[in-house]
Formats: structure tokens, C-alpha cells, sequence
């Protein structure tokens, strides 16, 4: 039953306003250019590492007439051709797409040359990671916004022994903060190893 806690789902909105973008200013500003209706430009790959960022970026979009495609590494041959009628659609219809992957477009196997060409037709942008001060940053931003206080040893105990990637580090917050309110116990480095023993993180 305990570990039920990595289900919770972060309440917050995702925005452009609440994403820490770290080296990826010029990134942020690209894409508020594409949610706008006067953008010149239709296509974007937009990439990098899992937990960069990339679900919040594109849940900060809010034109309802952009086409959102996550995680395009994992598509098989059917999906892939889907995309590829897909993309041809929204060139000639003067739409707009978003399209991430783990991976440049060099790197992807496994997918056939003309959809590798079309994810080149657009703006092709990589996320860069974040550093230990981001990450740390995205940390206190995320326990202010669910309204409870973590010390800032807890959150280098966790960059310093925890998977660094932010979907490990967020679903530890989530799970701390949910740990503490069931046991009724501030959120100590003893807490987080008691739940790391109990293998509930």
C-alpha cells in the first residue's frame, strides 16, 4: 500500500513561467514564439535526456491547434508512418507540430530516412541539462508550490545519493511529503533514508 506514493501526480500547472530552464533561456523563448499565432516557422524536434523538461515544455503550450508527439524513440514502424502522414498533413495545411525524443535526429535507429528528414524540416532544439543549482532550484520551487518546507540538506542528500535525473528527484519530493503527512514527521534526511530502506523511493 505504501508504495501507492509514487502515484501521486504533481498538482501544479505546468508553465513556461515555473520551468527552470537553466542554460535553455533561448529555448523558452523559441517555443512561447510558436504557441503565438504569428510564428514563421512549423516544425520543431525538440530533445534531450529524460527529466529535462521536455512533458513540461510542451504541457506549457497552449495553442489548441500545435500537435504534441512525446517520446518519438519509442514509436514503432506503424506509428512512424503515422507521424510521417502526419507531418506532411501539417506542412500543407500551414499547422504546427512538436515533436521530443531522448535523442538528436542523427542518433534515432530503427526509423526510416524520410521521417528522419522531416523531424530536420523544422527547428531541431536540444535541452541542455541542468546543473546541481537547478536542480536544486526546481526542488524548493516544487515544495513552496505543495505548500510544506524542506531543508536544504535533504535536498543535497538527495543529489548527492539519489539518480540524479528530475523525475527521481521529484518523485522523491512527492513521496517525502506524502511520507511525512501519514507518519505526522517533519522531513528529515532520516525520513528519506527510512524510506529508501523501506524501498517505497
Amino acid at each position: 500500500m505504501d508504495q501507492l506514493i509514487l502515484n501521486i501526480s504533481p498538482p501544479e500547472k505546468k508553465t513556461f513561467d515555473n520551468y527552470v530552464f537553466g542554460k535553455n533561456a533561448e529555448i523558452v523563448a523559441t517555443l512561447k514564439d510558436f504557441d503565438s499565432k504569428n510564428c514563421g516557422f512549423q516544425i520543431i524536434y525538440l530533445w534531450g535526456v529524460e527529466g529535462s523538461g521536455k512533458s513540461h515544455l510542451l504541457n506549457a503550450l497552449k495553442n489548441p491547434l500545435i500537435e504534441k508527439i512525446e517520446d518519438v524513440q519509442d514509436m514503432d514502424t506503424q506509428e512512424h508512418t503515422k507521424l510521417f502522414n502526419l507531418i506532411n498533413e501539417i506542412k500543407s495545411n500551414d499547422k504546427k507540430i512538436i515533436i521530443t525524443g531522448n535523442q538528436s535526429p542523427d542518433e534515432i535507429k530503427n526509423m526510416r530516412e524520410d521521417l528522419l528528414s522531416r523531424l530536420k524540416w523544422g527547428l531541431v532544439m536540444h535541452i541542455k541539462p541542468l546543473s546541481d543549482e537547478d536542480k536544486f532550484k526546481v526542488i524548493t520551487n516544487q515544495s513552496q508550490e505543495r505548500g510544506f518546507y524542506i531543508e536544504e540538506k535533504v535536498i543535497q542528500y538527495c543529489l548527492r545519493h539519489l539518480r540524479r535525473d528530475l523525475h527521481t528527484l521529484i518523485n522523491t519530493l512527492h513521496a517525502l511529503d506524502e511520507w511525512s503527512l501519514k507518519t505526522k514527521r517533519p522531513i528529515t534526511i532520516n525520513l528519506l533514508k527510512e524510506l529508501l530502506n523501506k524501498k517505497i523511493i
